[in-house]
């Protein structure tokens, strides 16, 4: 029999040794494609947001963003680091990714009594796979993270675990409010389970309290800011209102069911990789379903139950509205780790005739679905990609996003020189980061309808900014002609007509490229 002192000795040394491994797995994600790819979309949004919170403006109130968060945690590292690049940006990200997939392994290796560095790699190699696209390493790390902060609650419920669940839902609330909400929905059911059949531990009136004292104290950076910082409660509550006001929190596609894979119309393995997905998309949720009922029916028995699977069961359905809520590929990895955490560790704790089938069919499976969508695979792969200076960083990137650094370089130099403003819209936060310019507008991705008073308000900051030039990206985002920026902006799109002269010889018909009338 081990001593407690013994059992403590060996799970720290347990967790450094998954600690190693994690670090060693991102280190080695981060040589083979960090210098590779680039976005001046949805990486250029998170990159320019980090920088202006180094300059000292603040997320939401000054610019257009997520919440704070990721803001704060990116300019700290970058600010030490004395690096405002890309690269320096991929790094701090790099650094929140580790914590993620230790706390994934850490949960799957103490998911039973005894587990093998084998299985450890491949689950490692499972959920690292499954970590993309990088710019969205918050929020995967944030998922885990709460499968975390349950599974600790469940595994002893008392007072201070559950004022620390509690926590953990208010702290990543300050990072995305949507995790902030599918915590408080993960956690209701969970503090449910826990009173079927009590005993011996909080009732749910008095855990919940404990929990909702520990989100308040989680959350409390977002209220001090709201309480201290000038003009930020009101941003805040706006930003809320918004999503009212366009009664979505995403631009939906259409959901890629299995049947609807095109075997005729596509390659064998792209059209395997349709059916995979869409299995994916219904394992979210058919996870969920099962895991819920089947964890209530232990708990009705009084039969032991893993935390992790309890954990995941409730978390499952929350994040597969995230994956549904745009059924593409990035959002599916966005919503699936309960789902791949629930599994690895339900899978560590059976027979080897069940474990290792199990888990070689999961991982390969990500393999075939994950790959192609990795910047180092595809520039590997292509043989197209060029190298481009970003941010004083070398960037192996494709031929049209190069053309894009330069095109925007080009308008600088000729119609925005000595750090003149200019606007880029819709689609191209990431084009002030690149140049290190101020956005003259607050909303630096354009994807949703304004109303009137919004449009006005940035009219007025165009005019006070002057910009040399305007870009706009004509694109129908998603073919759809109500979402161009003449449909979503008419009064901004107008007063550029009116105001600024079309430039000829546009090197693609979708960029409408203005200079100063």
């Amino acid at each position: 029999m081990f001593s407690k002192h013994q059992g403590n000795t060996l799970k720290t040394l347990q967790a450094s040794s998954i600690l190693v491994l994690s670090s060693a797995v991102v280190l080695a994600l981060f040589l083979w494609q960090g210098h590779k790819g680039f976005s001046l979309w949805d990486e250029g949004y998170l990159w320019y947001g980090a920088q202006r919170v180094m300059l000292g403006e603040v997320p939401i109130r000054d610019f257009m963003s997520y919440d704070p968060g990721r803001y704060y945690w990116s300019a700290s590292l970058m600010s030490l680091w004395g690096d405002n690049g890309i690269m320096a940006l991929r790094g701090a990200v790099a650094v929140f990714q580790v914590i993620g997939l230790f706390a994934g392994l850490l949960l799957i290796a103490r998911s039973t009594k005894s587990q093998s560095l084998v299985y450890l790699l491949l689950a490692a190699g499972t959920l690292a796979l499954w970590m993309f696209p990088r710019h969205k390493l918050f929020d995967i790390s944030l998922s885990i993270l709460l499968i975390g902060g349950l599974t600790f609650l469940i595994r002893n419920p008392t007072s201070m675990r559950y004022f620390f669940a509690g926590a953990c839902v208010g702290l990543v609330a300050v990072f995305g409010r949507n995790h902030g909400v599918y915590g408080v929905m993960g956690s209701l059911g969970v503090m449910t389970w826990l009173t079927i059949r009590q005993v011996d531990q909080p009732g749910f009136i008095q855990g919940f309290l404990l929990w909702a004292a520990g989100v308040i104290v989680g959350f409390a950076p977002v209220l001090l800011m709201v309480w201290l910082v000038p003009g930020f409660a009101i941003a805040f509550w706006k930003s809320i209102l918004f999503l009212f006001e366009v009664k979505a929190t995403n631009l939906p596609l259409p959901i890629p069911w299995p049947w609807t894979a095109q075997f005729g119309s596509a390659s064998v393995g792209e059209a395997i990789r349709g059916v995979l997905v869409g299995l994916f998309f219904i394992g979210a949720i058919t996870f969920g379903v099962i895991t819920i009922a089947w964890v209530t029916w232990q708990k009705f028995s009084q039969n032991a139950v893993a935390p992790v699977l309890v954990a995941t069961a409730f978390l499952a359905l929350p994040y597969a509205h995230y994956a549904y809520s745009r059924a593409d590929v990035g959002h599916l990895a966005q919503g699936i780790f309960p789902l791949l955490v629930g599994c690895l560790a339900l899978l560590a704790a059976q027979p080897a005739r069940i474990k290792w089938p199990g888990v070689f069919l999961l991982c390969g499976a990500s393999l075939w679905v994950m790959l192609v969508f990795h910047p180092g695979w595809q520039c590997d792969t292509s043989k197209h990609c060029v190298n481009i200076e970003v941010s004083g960083s070398e960037l192996n990137v494709t031929p049209d996003i190069a053309g894009d650094v330069r095109l925007l370089r080009k308008l600088a130099d000729e119609y925005a020189p000595h750090d003149r403003s200019f606007v880029a819209t819709p689609f191209w936060p990431g084009a002030y980061p690149l140049l290190e310019r101020k956005s003259p507008t607050w909303e630096i991705y354009a994807l949703f309808p304004r109303n009137e008073v919004y449009q006005q308000l940035e009219i007025e900051r165009i005019r006070a900014a002057d910009p040399g030039f305007i870009l706009i990206y004509d694109l129908p985002l998603d073919g759809r002609e109500e979402l161009r920026f003449r449909n979503t902006h008419p009064l901004i799109h107008q007063y550029i007509l009116d105001n600024f002269q079309l430039l000829p010889g546009s090197p693609d018909p979708a960029y409408q490229i203005y200079k100063s009338a």
